[in-house]
């Protein structure tokens, strides 16, 4: 009963990679990327390296491989390995709300930890020998009022879809700038405040 189930698992397992792997096989290494990372935090999961050896050796190449977390390849396993000390040194962020994006970043992908307060932020901040804020729960508002946090509950924030996506451009600056620029909310325009009334 139990084999005949780990079957079914394993059939179920088999048309669900490859409904994924046709669904993103006209995507960039970098859209993948992205989509794979969003459905991991959905689901709170983190991919361990896996003892079991590959079954396709050059797997980088491929869209998508489960079994490809154990090699020497970028994914999403290797995430828990970098150091945030080294996270901030890639991402190089030049101002305070930068630095908090990242941390948040970090927190968000590294630590699962999706919901987490201004504590937390300078807990990892130190953790990755940044320098001190002068005020880390300014910082947060500013990185709020910019758009890259958002409330979470209970008081705590979480990364925004638009924060991610500035964080991912890092360090390209002209590319961040053309996230934010691009995801600025349009205010409906008064256009018909000249006096004319309905």
């Amino acid at each position: 009963m139990s084999a005949e189930t780990e079957t079914i698992d394993e059939r179920q397992i088999h048309e669900a990679t490859k409904d994924v792997i046709d669904r993103l096989a006209d995507f960039d290494n970098e859209a993948r990327r992205r989509v794979f990372r969003r459905a991991l935090g959905f689901f709170e999961l983190d991919i361990a390296p896996s003892a079991t050896p590959s079954r396709h050796p050059q797997s980088d190449r491929a869209p998508m491989q489960q079994e490809s977390t154990n090699g020497g390849t970028q994914h999403f396993g290797d995430r828990a390995e970098l150091p945030p000390k080294e996270f901030m040194f890639q991402k190089q962020p030049r101002t305070d709300i930068e630095r908090i994006a990242c941390l948040a970043y970090y927190l968000t992908h590294y630590r699962d930890t999706r919901h987490f307060k201004t504590i937390d932020l300078s807990r990892l901040n130190t953790d990755a020998a940044q320098i001190k804020f002068s005020n880390t729960a300014f910082a947060v508002v500013n990185a709020t009022n910019a758009g890259l946090l958002v409330a979470a509950d209970k008081g705590a924030k979480q990364l925004s879809a638009i924060g991610e996506l500035y964080v991912e451009a890092l360090p390209d600056r002209a590319k961040a700038k053309e996230v934010l620029a691009s995801a600025r909310i349009r205010r409906p325009r008064k256009s018909k405040s000249n006096g004319e009334s309905k």
